[in-house]
């Protein structure tokens, strides 16, 4: 291959990682990049866990055998089954050099610094390929996994060229999973709530958009839970704002909890004390029951005086929901009703007969709202 196929190749590779959206886009995009440039017809990528000892595969990309998944759950290795990379594990190169690649063959014959591996040489004529190529994967100078490309039986045999390539597309490699891993981080940040490390109002925004769409388009059943957690004033005034904190986690662990009964629903922190739960897909009765044993939950909680619960879900007697701005409005004039009579219990918009009270609170035109939920609905 010619040095500007091969720089063709890098850029190509790097270009593709800088495009993905996703850790597994990143993935995926460097096993690919990395075949297509070594002219391989398989690629993996796969991570040291150190707690483990054990290298895992996060992806299989190009001519995969039957027993190997694009992105496995459960394929890993564990480390002493593969002395050759002991070295580059231990990071012995850290002391000079470079952590360079090495080459297996189908007859056991090697290029590179790493000695004979069986088991490498075991999976080679298992699956029916000649060669391997495998590069570490080095980030803040730390061994963080492998580059692993191979070649079908008919194709010219890897040699010590091609090792020292796969040593530079490693490090591309590298270098764009460190971005991405702080591209990704950087999201989590922008959408996760400091204290409790629930969702935040973002978050909130964005998936109850995406939510509203699909109950338009698919008929996608919708259930919000907004809940005002009960005396945190209170705990403030006469315990200090660390004990008020202490509440808040607390209620975000209970919340997160009674979450896990509704799959895939989203707990949040709103801001202040108010916090919520969305769900799409489950019916209008599980949100309802999840809702209550969340304000059953909370009246046991050592600090704090319970919550005030308001549920609205789309299957139930509200009128259509057109728009994220209207169920949350319906949910809000539910918690508002709650906290009014004091509820132990949720209460659910359209459940109180034709004439209900929240539906006609939160449909009201001339509704009176806090600063802070007219902030959170004056963003729709």
């Amino acid at each position: 291959m010619g040095e500007d196929s091969r720089l063709a190749g890098v850029v190509a590779l790097a270009q593709g990682m800088a495009a993905a959206h996703t850790p597994r886009d990143s993935w995926r995009a460097a096993a690919l990049g990395a075949c297509r440039a070594l002219s391989g017809n398989f690629a993996a990528l796969s991570v040291w866990e150190r707690e483990l000892g054990r290298l895992r595969v996060l992806v299989n990309v190009g001519e995969r055998a039957p027993d190997e998944e694009e992105f496995p759950e459960a394929e890993a290795y564990p480390v002493h089954q593969f002395p050759e990379i002991t070295e580059f594990l231990h990071e012995r190169w850290a002391a000079g050099g470079e952590p360079d690649a090495w080459v297996e063959t189908a007859f056991g014959a090697t290029s590179g610094g790493a000695g004979y591996c069986h088991q490498r040489v075991a999976a080679l004529r298992r699956r029916g390929r000649a060669c391997c190529v495998v590069a570490p994967l080095v980030m803040h100078g730390r061994a963080w996994g492998e580059l692993y490309v191979a070649r079908a039986a008919d194709a010219p045999v890897f040699g010590r060229d091609d090792a020292d390539f796969a040593t530079v597309l490693a490090s591309v490699v590298a270098a764009g999973i460190a971005q991405t891993e702080r591209l990704e981080e950087a999201r989590r940040l922008a959408f996760t709530d400091a204290l409790t490390g629930l969702a935040n109002r973002r978050a909130v925004d964005m998936r109850l958009d995406e939510a509203i769409e699909r109950h338009r388009h698919e008929g996608a059943a919708v259930g919000l839970v907004v809940c005002d957690l009960n005396g945190l004033k209170r705990v403030n005034d006469t315990c200090g704002h660390a004990v008020g904190d202490r509440l808040l986690e607390r209620f975000g662990s209970v919340l997160s909890l009674c979450g896990a009964m509704l799959p895939g629903a989203l707990a949040a922190r709103l801001g202040g004390d108010e916090f919520c739960l969305l769900a799409v897909g489950p019916p209008a009765d599980d949100v309802v029951r999840a809702a209550g044993e969340l304000c059953r939950r909370a009246a046991e909680l050592e600090l704090g005086d319970g919550v005030a619960c308001g549920v609205a879900c789309t299957e139930d007697p509200i009128g259509p929901v057109r728009s994220a701005r209207r169920l949350f409005r319906l949910a809000d004039a539910a918690q508002y009703r709650a906290k009014a009579l004091r509820a132990d219990r949720p209460v659910v918009a359209g459940r109180e007969g034709p004439d209900d009270p929240v539906v006609r609170l939160a449909d009201a035109p001339s509704r009176e709202v806090t600063p802070e939920r007219r902030r959170f609905r004056g963003r729709r």
